[in-house]
């Protein structure tokens, strides 16, 4: 699969540099997006496809054989230049991305709206960032855009990330604080925010475009949101959208297609719940599904909840 990723570009890192694809420097004439001054690039790259430097050391991304097309902006502290984010989501398009990642809000200009548009009719998963506190005070551009997966963070316990912009455009979360991954020069980079949530999920979405990869991108994005691990109130709400994603789940449960959302989902057989045999005890053990995303140097554990009857079905809002 290939990942886009409008950014600051994305150095050759040792534990990067045979996933990396030649791409676009919007920033100077004929460069190919293999320059980082920055580290942010480079980390979202590392966290979506880094593969090792070798079986013993190195940062091993979401998706290790996926293939990264970098496209250098001018992005800084997470804010995009909303005519070159334009443009790169532009060229992306017409340039083999099975996939988009945006760890960036801007503008929602004419032209970047019909890029982004275009991407979601050209049957790109598009991703983006809900945005960061204090400095945005709702869910940003692109994110906000129907169709694209708003991601919001969640914090070392697998609560809501004090970072994470609420709203009603989130549609899942992912680890955001503390986040472990390569950086420029062969270094690494610890990073806090929900940038880096949107390159985990953009790695989940590489997955599973590669098992089902006659999957439409609203039903990549449909299987993501309708296996998530339930947090807060039941169903969706604005911290976490649907849930925190369940890696597992997503790449093995049984989801019934959009349209069909009325039935279970039914989670695989080593991970369903055990048999209700009356006791207090019994709901504890119904936490079906014990999801691990390991990232930031750490474990995240979270529970998947059994949906309980009546629930709003799963699917992407908006």
């Amino acid at each position: 699969m290939v990942v886009a990723l409008p950014d600051t570009g994305v150095d050759p890192h040792p534990d990067l540099r045979r996933n990396l694809l030649h791409g676009l420097d919007l920033t100077k004439q004929g460069g190919d997006g293999w320059t980082d001054r920055d580290s942010h690039g480079t980390s979202m790259a590392g966290l979506i496809a880094a593969h090792g430097a070798s079986q013993s050391k190195g940062a091993l991304g979401i998706a290790p054989d996926a293939k990264i097309l970098p496209i250098r902006s001018s992005l800084v502290d997470g804010k995009g230049d909303t005519e070159e984010l334009a443009a790169s989501v532009e060229w992306a398009t017409t340039h083999g991305a099975d996939i988009i990642s945006i760890s960036a809000v801007a503008g929602a200009s004419v032209r970047l709206q019909r890029a982004i548009q275009g991407a979601l009719k050209a049957d790109i998963v598009v991703l983006a960032s809900a945005g960061n506190r204090p400095e945005d005070a709702h869910v940003g551009y692109p994110a906000s855009e129907p169709g694209v997966i708003a991601v919001a963070g969640v914090d070392r316990h697998g609560e809501h990330a004090a970072v994470s912009v609420p709203g009603p455009e989130v549609d899942i979360a992912a680890p955001a604080v503390g986040v472990v991954s390569t950086s420029y020069g062969g270094k690494y980079s610890k990073g806090t925010g929900t940038s880096g949530a949107t390159a985990i999920v953009a790695g989940a979405a590489a997955l599973i475009r590669s098992k089902y990869p006659d999957l439409p991108a609203e039903e990549v994005a449909h299987r993501l949101t309708a296996t998530a691990i339930d947090k807060g109130p039941p169903g969706r709400d604005d911290e976490y959208g649907y849930g925190v994603i369940d890696l597992v789940a997503a790449l093995t449960a049984d989801v019934p297609p959009l349209g069909f959302e009325s039935s279970a989902v039914t989670p695989p057989a080593s991970q369903r719940a055990l048999p209700d045999d009356g006791d207090d005890g019994a709901a504890v053990r119904g936490l079906a599904t014990l999801g691990v995303l390991v990232a930031a140097g750490g474990g995240y554990l979270v529970w998947r909840r059994r949906r309980r009857a009546g629930d709003p079905p799963p699917r992407v809002s908006r």
